[in-house]
């Protein structure tokens, strides 16, 4: 016998509700499937990347060749004082910021960068 969907999708159409309901629980219960949606599970591992992260860490990865305008950008980003900003500018990678706005990261970001540091956000 051939397969005539044509046919079948004539019949469905002149089907009432009722009919088309008993066809699908006898589909359903035939084949061993059911006709309902899909439902995305909450918290499941998808929802993972789309979480906004709303703090970051400012990290000096790299120094450049303007460490004493580096120094000072610190400096002026962090409120230390000279020594302990040419310390952490010293001793890099290192964190120069934790826990700040995606805003305020950028914008420290942008002021190293711009005297030749590198800089990443995480």
């Amino acid at each position: 016998m051939a397969f005539d969907k044509d046919a079948i999708i004539d019949s469905l159409k002149e089907a009432s509700i009722s009919d088309l309901n008993d066809l699908v629980k006898a589909i359903e219960e035939e084949f061993d499937v059911s006709a309902a949606a899909p439902v995305a599970v909450a918290g499941g591992a998808g929802d993972a990347g789309a979480e906004t992260k709303d703090s970051f860490d400012v990290e000096l990865t790299e120094i450049g060749q303007e460490k004493v305008k580096v120094i000072k950008a610190v400096k002026d980003i962090t409120g230390l004082g000279l020594k302990d900003s040419k310390a952490l500018v010293d001793k890099a990678p290192s964190i120069v910021k934790e826990g700040v706005s995606q805003a305020d990261a950028d914008d420290m970001k942008a002021k190293l960068e711009e005297v030749g540091a590198t800089i990443t956000l995480k």
